[in-house]
């Protein structure tokens, strides 16, 4: 497996639609040798994509993509969708080896990603902004609180979620596999938010009607060796690579954290504080249904439902007893 090691600037100046250029401005990070931002690049042929894997739907499409992984000791393991109000998301599982091992969580210490007992994140400097009018700044705001919301839960204190870099060039290795930009290569142990992109990728990922139904996105990626996931702590769960979260720019993004009677716009950082609550491995959770005026319900309201209500920045505690049990006794897990 080739290592392209990349050197990523902490500062970059967004030009931003206004009165007045603004600057993005990073928390100050300084990275060390030992911090150095690695890539690591997959040399993968993609040339066969489209026009006839994807006709042959999402499922072979993907089942097609793995299997030309396997050589790279990568496997797409699931991918989790938050829904438009009144549309569930979904989770669909790519690898299903039939061993009950559906879920999967981070590896301290894994010597194959390089990240210690941090979980990092870097974000794409270059698909911020949203045709609904958030800006860079506004939507570069909101990743990091939401990151901090998850990273300051006093149960995991001993997780660190920490900014490695807002990338000055296109990244996202789903985005690549698709068509739509993106990189050949991947933040191994870490999270990626890989852009804010046109509805028609979520239509590529999710098939027909992905554009107008699926919120956000969370791919998450596993280590495998030939093919069959690996577990290397021996926790009962495959050993996580990397995740990635996409953000589907067909909807009205606001910055609208009181949003709490749904009318039409779709609070930004609520919807990236869910996708991240998939990057550190909490699944859908909460029984749906529908009442007599056709809107959908979910018991108990929470933070990781499968659909979007309300603006909800806070995490309930539903949602912290899961975050708990999986980053408690980390990095002792």
């Amino acid at each position: 497996m080739k290592v392209k090691s990349i050197v990523v600037a902490v500062l970059l100046i967004l030009g931003v639609t206004a009165c007045e250029k603004k600057e993005i401005d990073p928390p100050s990070i300084k990275f060390s040798n030992e911090m150095e931002q690695s890539l690591i690049k997959v040399n993968l042929d993609i040339q066969e994509e489209s026009s006839t894997l994807k006709a042959a739907g999402v499922d072979n499409w993907w089942e097609s993509i793995n299997e030309s992984l396997v050589e790279h000791g990568i496997q797409l393991e699931k991918m989790e969708t938050l829904g438009a109000e009144q549309h569930q998301g979904i989770t669909i599982i790519f690898k299903d080896m039939g061993n009950k091992k559906l879920s999967s969580d981070f590896v301290p210490n894994d010597s194959r990603n390089g990240t210690g007992i941090d979980v990092p994140y870097i974000i794409d400097g270059t698909e911020l902004g949203t045709t609904s009018g958030m800006t860079e700044v506004d939507t570069y705001n909101a990743i990091v609180n939401a990151m901090n919301t998850w990273d300051n839960n006093k149960c995991s204190s001993g997780l660190d979620i920490p900014l490695w870099g807002l990338i000055p060039f296109d990244v996202g290795f789903v985005q690549y596999l698709e068509g739509f930009g993106g990189y050949a290569g991947y933040l191994a142990g870490g999270i990626t938010h890989g852009g804010i992109l046109p509805a028609v990728f979520f239509d590529a990922i999710g098939g027909p009607g992905g554009g107008t139904s699926i919120l956000g996105v969370t791919f998450t990626f596993i280590w495998t060796s030939d093919g069959v996931p690996t577990d290397i702590n021996n926790d009962g769960k495959n050993d996580v690579a990397f995740r990635e979260v996409y953000i589907n720019d067909g909807f009205n993004w606001q910055d609208a954290p009181d949003d709490v009677l749904f009318n039409g716009i779709y609070d930004f950082e609520t919807v990236v504080l869910h996708e991240v609550g998939h990057g550190l491995s909490q699944g859908h959770f909460g029984k749906a249904f529908i009442t007599k005026n056709g809107m959908l319900h979910f018991a108990p309201a929470a933070l990781m439902n499968s659909a979007y209500s309300v603006a909800r920045r806070e995490i309930t505690q539903t949602d912290l007893a899961g975050h708990c049990s999986i980053w408690a006794d980390w990095p002792n897990n």
